[in-house]
């Protein structure tokens, strides 16, 4: 006896739509997901980029503040050439001859944006080399360029023409906004309110002077605010990324902090 066949039931173009409208919002979710963690991971390889180049930029600085004034001119019999030892440690412009008394501010070096250090440099053309710090305005008129210049001392140059002559200073940190303005400063001021408390933006560099009484901020030192007695530079550093961060639309900052220390003392 033969036993009759159930019918195949399929699918009914309702639960076809069905179906394909639950795919749908399922991909939908998971490209959102994808989407985001894009975003994220953009966001997050700029703000490394950053602080990498901020780092090695501050390091930098406090490295080459460590060794400024050597060697010091008190470890010479024979003084007669200058480029074999450092007259001070740190240099400034113009006629930069002599170990002479210059109030901080110098004429261009060093100021809170400008740094020029007297010191030995392996490899160097030279005994002694000029190494120049300046931080430039970019062309957008909002955010700033930290730049770095390496020049042999010569008895007849100047420190600061010498290192800041063609294709000598090349860009060390980008996007430094210590001296933001338009647009940029409005976004952080918005975005970033103790950022800049009570509206006063942060030097890129401040100066430490000793004195018979003990280290005092150099605006304050008196007769001893002079290049020659800065112990101590602090650095200031404030980065943005490039683009801002593309979920929140807001500027992704960075800010580190360090100290140069001068360890040689005789000059």
């Amino acid at each position: 006896m033969r036993r009759a066949s159930k019918p195949v039931r399929g699918f009914t173009l309702l639960e076809l739509l069905i179906a394909t409208a639950i795919f749908m919002v399922i991909c939908a979710a998971m490209f959102s997901l994808l989407e985001l963690s894009q975003q994220k991971y953009a966001t997050e390889t700029q703000m490394s980029g950053a602080f990498s180049e901020a780092r090695l930029g501050l390091d930098q600085i406090v490295r080459d503040v460590n060794i400024s004034g050597y060697p010091s001119q008190s470890m010479f019999a024979n003084t007669a050439n200058v480029t074999n030892y450092a007259l001070a440690p740190f240099a400034w412009n113009p006629g930069y001859t002599s170990n002479s008394d210059c109030a901080i501010p110098c004429a261009f070096s060093p100021t809170d944006k400008d740094l020029i250090i007297e010191t030995y440099v392996p490899n160097s053309a030279s005994p002694v080399s000029w190494i120049h710090y300046q931080l430039l305005q970019n062309a957008n008129g909002e955010t700033w360029t930290l730049y770095r210049g390496i020049a042999p001392k010569t008895a007849s140059d100047d420190p600061y023409t010498a290192t800041t002559a063609p294709g000598v200073m090349t860009p060390v940190v980008n996007n430094v906004v210590n001296y933001a303005s338009g647009t940029v400063l409005a976004q952080i001021n918005s975005q970033y309110p103790n950022m800049f408390p009570a509206g006063v933006q942060p030097p890129l560099f401040s100066y430490t002077c000793m004195t018979p009484t003990g280290a005092q901020p150099c605006s304050s030192a008196g007769n001893n605010n002079a290049p020659r007695y800065i112990s101590d530079v602090d650095i200031t550093l404030i980065v943005m990324t490039p683009y801002e961060d593309m979920q929140t639309q807001s500027l992704k900052l960075i800010e580190l902090t360090g100290r140069g220390h001068r360890t040689t003392f005789g000059n």
